[in-house]
């Protein structure tokens, strides 16, 4: 996996990305990193990941991917409010495609983070919408992720994933 590109869509590699998280080699430094980097582990359905970056107040007991039957194709971060290095809160919108029973749906969340410590962790979050993806009718089409960009001046963009 050291050469798989990072789930998260940064254009690292997942080891010089998300993993230097998983493997707690890191920690991250920003709440879209944490976003980033719980979006990878629930691709690779890491419980214990998630459930330590999860805040106290607000960790369930457990997560269980027995019954999972979604597979995360690609995430995209639509905005970030503070959740810098000198913030102790932040909030993180994002949308996730996946695929469930055959069909591409997509989910728009807005996390919120804290720190506490120094150190990130997700606190909750809203899911503002979720259903079946649009399909993209071109570079010119707009963007399904609902900016009201062009496709190509956003998710179609080489930069937009970065």
């Amino acid at each position: 996996m050291t050469q798989t590109a990072c789930f998260c869509g940064s254009g690292k590699t997942y080891i010089a990305c998300c993993g230097l998280y998983h493997l707690e080699e890191q920690r991250p430094l920003t709440a879209e990193a944490l976003m980033r980097s719980r979006y990878s582990a629930y691709v690779l359905q890491n419980s214990d990941y998630l459930l330590q970056t999860w805040d106290a107040r607000t960790r369930p007991k457990t997560i269980d991917f027995s019954k999972e039957s979604v597979v995360w194709e690609r995430l995209v971060i639509v905005s970030c409010k503070k959740g810098g290095i000198k913030d102790d809160e932040g909030i993180v919108e994002f949308k996730a495609y996946y695929v469930q029973d055959d069909q591409e749906q997509v989910m728009t969340e807005r996390s919120r983070f804290v720190r506490v410590d120094g150190r990130w962790f997700y606190f909750d979050g809203v899911v503002k919408s979720a259903g079946i993806a649009p399909k993209n009718q071109g570079r010119n089409a707009l963007c399904s992720c609902g900016s009201g960009k062009k496709f190509k001046r956003c998710c179609g963009s080489s930069d937009s994933n970065a």
